[in-house]
């Protein structure tokens, strides 16, 4: 969702850095520019049978639900969503990419759509490892090795956390709004009112309040962080009513509670994350080869990109796309998803 909070907490804390060009990056020290690209809407359809017909898989965790289409031998491309959305905001991406002869895979997350958890017992948790190790264990399940990943929101921190631990399983990477990994400690800084204003609805899940307030109203609440993330994005009822089918999970509510409340400290994770959340807490760099994306109109609380430029440290190029575009960027500007997913592939 609105995701980016750990990235300015770090910066708070003097971990990021910023104003630093983009032609500082690079391979070998060589540099691509910074681009600016208005969004590029081809036609394709709205439903593709792969959205409709959904694949399941087994993983040590979950039943996880998803959507494929592409040639099954050709190069794997997995697509994360975030929250408050779910696989239709790639259900444009996903058919331009199978074009291009890519085996595209978009799961649901945990606590959405038709993803389930195995055991009743299983802690329903919403921290950033459980995600990230989820995709591993998506991949390992598929017997998929390397793969192109992308995301945007959740999807975009739980991209950059596998390629920052599983950098063998990562082909290249588009992440939308940069580096995203963050951890409780950096969690702790105190933002200016006016950027802890955006967060609202942060503070309103760590009361029980809040926990029943979005039970009970998820989907006008959804729909109103929709049109505060992309104000300018002018989605009809039936776009949205078909994502919010997702929200009916009866997990959803336990893990967006949970996630938001796990990283103000207010919720604990589960002992075997430990290990992997204290790699994460010190922002480790990422390696594999990455694009980053930033609407011109996002409404969500993001940082600028000079902030996390020097995080990327493999060839590396940034992105800003134009015409309005918001927060769901890949449902918003698919044609330029696309591109970047088909471009960093090539690096």
């Amino acid at each position: 969702m609105p995701d980016q909070i750990d990235t300015r907490r770090r910066r708070l804390l003097g971990t990021t850095v910023a104003g630093i060009g983009l032609l500082e990056l690079g391979l070998s020290g060589l540099a691509r520019a910074s681009e600016t690209t208005t969004p590029r809407n081809a036609a394709a359809p709205l439903r593709p049978e792969a959205f409709t017909d959904l694949r399941h898989v087994e993983t040590p965790t979950l039943s996880i639900a998803y959507a494929e289409t592409g040639p099954a031998n050709g190069p794997v491309v997995i697509l994360l969503h975030g929250w408050p959305y779910d696989i239709y905001s790639y259900a444009e991406v996903a058919p331009m990419l199978a074009a291009q002869g890519y085996r595209v895979i978009v799961p649901y997350l945990r606590g959405y759509g038709a993803t389930r958890f195995l055991s009743a017992d299983t802690p329903r948790n919403g921290q950033q490892a459980a995600l990230a190790r989820d995709v591993i264990e998506l991949m390992d399940a598929l017997k998929i090795q390397r793969a192109i990943l992308g995301g945007f929101d959740w999807g975009g921190r739980t991209v950059n956390i596998v390629a920052a631990l599983w950098p063998e399983r990562v082909k290249a990477m588009v992440s939308v709004s940069g580096y995203l990994i963050g951890s409780q400690e950096a969690n702790r800084a105190p933002l200016p009112p006016k950027a802890e204003l955006a967060w609202w609805y942060q503070f309103y899940f760590a009361t029980e309040r809040g926990q029943a307030g979005y039970d009970a109203n998820r989907h006008d609440f959804n729909k109103l962080i929709w049109h505060t993330a992309s104000p300018q994005w002018q989605f009809d009822d039936a776009t949205y009513d078909r994502s919010a089918q997702a929200f009916g999970n009866p997990d959803h509510v336990a893990i967006v509670i949970h996630n938001y409340r796990w990283r103000l400290g207010l919720a604990q994770g589960e002992a075997q994350y430990d290990a992997l959340e204290a790699r994460l807490a010190k922002a480790p760099p990422i390696a594999v080869p990455t694009i980053t994306l930033e609407g011109d109109a996002n409404g969500a609380p993001h940082p600028d990109p000079s902030a996390y430029a020097k995080k990327f440290t493999g060839r590396y190029a940034h992105r800003n796309i134009g015409g309005g575009t918001g927060h769901n960027l890949p449902q918003e500007a698919p044609r330029a998803f696309a591109d970047a997913i088909i471009d960093v592939a090539r690096f």
